[in-house]
Parts: C-alpha cells; sequence; structure tokens
C-alpha cells in the first residue's frame, strides 16, 4: 500500500476529522449505495462545476489488491475488500490519507469460472457502530470488529444456510436493520435469512411458494448477446448447496442487495432476485408480493431495486427492462404488486439507477456498451437520452448523486459531474481518471465528508470536492 501523502496537509488532515471544524463537511457513507441505500449522499457544500482538468487529488493509494468492492466510510475509515495474492480480504484505511490501519483475511480467493468481474469482490461493508459486516465471492458472511477486523462470527451461506453461489459469486452487501442481518443464500429454502447480527444466529429463513422463487414460466435462456461480456449461459433451474452455473444448479439469489422499506405500517425487505422482484416480511420473512417482468432470463439482476410513495422499481439488461409496481393491501391482509408501467428503455446492467425529483437517471444497456437515459418515474417516458448517431457522449456507467449533482463513472473510467434536469442534458464537468487498470470500471463512486473516492481495482483515489 502506498499513500501519496504529498498530497494533502497533515494539519488539514486532522482540522477535516475534527468536530466544529470549517473542513467537517458532514456524511458518512456507512454501507452500500450511502446512508439511505438509494445511492443519494447527504453532502451540502459540494462544487457546482469541476475545474478542466478535474477536482484536485486529495490522496492516492496502491495496492489494495484486485477487487470491485466500492468503499464503506465511517467514523474516519473507509473499509472494503479485495483479492490478494491467494487471500480474500477485508481492510480498512485511514479517511485523511489511505494509510492502511488494518487487513483481515477471511480465507482463500475463490476462483470464478467466469471471465466478468473474476478480480475479486464486490461486496461493499456494511458498517454498524463498532462492526462491520461483509460477504465473500464463495459465501464467506462475517462480523469483524471495526477498530482492529478482529472476526466475531463467522458462517457461510452454502455449507451452513444451504445457499447455491451465484455464476458470478455473491455480489450483494448486506442489509442490517436494527437487531437483523438479511442477505441472499439464493437456496431452495433459504431464499433469504434473516440472522442476528451480534451472534450470527438464524432468526428466520424465506421460501416462496413452491420452495423456489424460479419461474416455472420462463423458457430457457439463451446465449448472451456478444460484446464484453462474452457467453453467459442459464445454469439448471433449483437444486441444493454447491456453486450455481453452467452445467449445475441455478441460484436463486442474484448480484442485487436488499433494501428495507416501510408500506402502510408493516417493514419489508424488498429484493431482486435471479427471477423476481419480490418482498418479504422482515417480522417472520413471509412472502408477500413479486413482480417478474424486470428479471432477465440469464438470472443477471444486479442493480438495487428503489422505493418511493408506495411504488417499487427494478431494472436488468439482456432484453429486459425496467418497471414500477405500486403495492397495495389486500382484503386479507397481504399485498399485491400492480404493474404502472414497464419500457425496455431502461436495461440497467450493474451501474445502478437514482431517484431524483421524480426522474429516473441511469444507463441503458448491457454487455454491448449503453448510455445515459433520463425516465420519468410515474410513467416511465424517456425524458431524454444521451445516445447520438455514430457516437456515445455518455456511454454506460455507475450513478451516485450528491449536493444536488449526479457522479456518473462511465466503464472506460471517464468521471462526469451532471446537473439532474429532467428536460436535457446537463454536463457541468468531466475528467478521466488517470492509470486506468484493464478491466471495465464497474465500483461504483462514492461521496462522503466532502471527498470523492474512485476504486480501480488496486487503486483507490480520493478527490476533493468541497466547495471553498
Amino acid at each position: 500500500m502506498k499513500p501519496n501523502r504529498l498530497l494533502v496537509s497533515p494539519v488539514v488532515a486532522l482540522a477535516m476529522l475534527l468536530p466544529g471544524s470549517p473542513f467537517a463537511f458532514g456524511s458518512d457513507w456507512p454501507h452500500w449505495q450511502g446512508p439511505d441505500r438509494n445511492a443519494i449522499s447527504l453532502e451540502t457544500g459540494l462544487l457546482r462545476h469541476w475545474p478542466e482538468a478535474g477536482p484536485p487529488l486529495a490522496w492516492k493509494v496502491t495496492g489494495l489488491g484486485g477487487g470491485d468492492s466500492a468503499p464503506a466510510i465511517a467514523d474516519g475509515r473507509l473499509y472494503g475488500m479485495s483479492i490478494r495474492g491467494d487471500d480474500e480480504l477485508v481492510w480498512a484505511l485511514s479517511e485523511a490519507d489511505g494509510t492502511e490501519l488494518w487487513a483481515t483475511r477471511l480465507g482463500p480467493a475463490v476462483e470464478q469460472g467466469m471471465p466478468q468481474s473474476k478480480e475479486g469482490p464486490a461486496c461493499t461493508p456494511t458498517v454498524d457502530g463498532h462492526h462491520l459486516y461483509v460477504l465473500g465471492m464463495g459465501g464467506v458472511l462475517a462480523c469483524l470488529q471495526a477498530a482492529d477486523g478482529t472476526v466475531v462470527w463467522q458462517k457461510n451461506l452454502v455449507t451452513d444456510l444451504g445457499g447455491v453461489v451465484p455464476t458470478w459469486s455473491y455480489r450483494e452487501s448486506p442489509l442490517i436493520d436494527g437487531d437483523k442481518l438479511i442477505c441472499t443464500p439464493g437456496g431452495a429454502d433459504a431464499l433469504l435469512v434473516a440472522l442476528d447480527k451480534q451472534t450470527g444466529k438464524t432468526l428466520w429463513k424465506s421460501t416462496l411458494p413452491g420452495g423456489s422463487d424460479d419461474a416455472s414460466a420462463a423458457p430457457a435462456a439463451p446465449v448472451a448477446p456478444g460484446g464484453r461480456g462474452g457467453s453467459e449461459r442459464r445454469g439448471a433451474p433449483g437444486g441444493r448447496g454447491g456453486r450455481g452455473g453452467l452445467g449445475g444448479p441455478r441460484s436463486s439469489a442474484a448480484y442485487a442487495s436488499v433494501i428495507a422499506i416501510d408500506f402502510e405500517g408493516q417493514r419489508q425487505y424488498v429484493q431482486f432476485t435471479a427471477n423476481a422482484l419480490l418482498g418479504v416480511s422482515a417480522s417472520d420473512g413471509k412472502f408477500l408480493w413479486r413482480y417478474d417482468r424486470p428479471a432477465n432470463r440469464m438470472g443477471i439482476n444486479c442493480s438495487t431495486p428503489i422505493y418511493h410513495d408506495g411504488m417499487v422499481f427494478a431494472a436488468s439488461a439482456y432484453g429486459a427492462g425496467g418497471g414500477v409496481v405500486k403495492l397495495t393491501r389486500t382484503a386479507d391482509g397481504g399485498v399485491s404488486a400492480e404493474e404502472v408501467w414497464f419500457t425496455r428503455d431502461i436495461e440497467n446492467h450493474h451501474g445502478g439507477v437514482v431517484l431524483l425529483d421524480g426522474c429516473l437517471y441511469g444507463a441503458n444497456g448491457g454487455n454491448g456498451g449503453g448510455y445515459l437515459i433520463c425516465l420519468d418515474f410515474k410513467t416511465g417516458d424517456v425524458l431524454w437520452n444521451e445516445r447520438e448517431p455514430g457516437r456515445r457522449r455518455v456511454p454506460k456507467g455507475s450513478v451516485a448523486v450528491a449536493d444536488g449533482r449526479i457522479y456518473y463513472r462511465t466503464e472506460e473510467g471517464v468521471l462526469l459531474l451532471i446537473e439532474p434536469s429532467g428536460k436535457d442534458y446537463l454536463e457541468r464537468g468531466r475528467f478521466e481518471q488517470p492509470d486506468r487498470r484493464r478491466p471495465p470500471a464497474w465500483a461504483h463512486p462514492v461521496i462522503a465528508n466532502g471527498k470523492l473516492y474512485i476504486r480501480d481495482q488496486d487503486l483507490l483515489f480520493c478527490y476533493d470536492v468541497h466547495a471553498r
């Protein structure tokens, strides 16, 4: 690990962490997709426009190891995951200058059969008080002490909970909700599970009618379209334990992360599984509702669902698209999900979608590329898109929001600052990330405490985006 300490003054670095300091900007990013798990930071006082060369670099570290894990930021530290050599690791860095504070081995590096994202894990650690929670590629779920990385407890989603590893490994970021940890083993008897966050004890396992969430009406999937992703096939459905994928049992887990919602006095967990968007009761895991249409036939459903005003949105690529359902309380006390709209104009691969002032912003496109698009949340109508004949001004990427600006990272590594608008694309800055690694830039941007963090495999860049 090689932090560049020449790029930030130690005095300023200390001042940034002091309560009441003029440099203390305000908001951590303690887990996947930020404080509210919706890719929206609570930051204020950030740059409205970027200089031509981009915002100033505060520090940069090398030697993190491989992976697409975007960092979590809490209490002056950054937490992430990597593969280094033969080991899968969790690490902590100083928020001030990127110095590594500790690194804990979860287990041996997991060999992934498919070439995409094989470099390492994609889980963003979930920080909760004095502990953090992580999920490794092969299903190792662990609670660690935030202070020093000591493992408090550890489970395996496959051997302990009957899960099936998805083709591209587990990519989920665990949800902590009160005293519970929620994750998705993807097994026939344990699609979702709730564990006691203090001990790892199983509280409930969620199963769906018929014992699986496999869509019985879905035909066998063809080979995926060509492009960077190569050949992706659907494995056989069902099965218990072991690794899913080509020629083996298909996991009911996909690659999205669970969100918690409150609907008419009931707490729910909403997840985008391999075959459906669905909701279960938070108290006991009982199945409540499902919506199949946004799920592609490959089971490659990656983007976190969005909940707003009694409606849930989800989208995927590979010929699927995106749609919104409205939740309704039924006469018998259950919950139904009725489609409001569906469109193929938002085939979101894995860069995520954000909802801001009634507009959905995200990439439309799969392996063959794509472009940024803006849709009306209530109707699904396309408000604008950045596809132009013969060129792509804003290609496929990942998205986050802070202080009234969209932070957009393309797969090629270009960073864009965009002013949200339902009328037109309004660019307020762009720059090229230096020292680009060969794999696609899939780690999502993170904004916390006046800084923008960009992970590129073994590199981590910290940019100062505070408006002075």
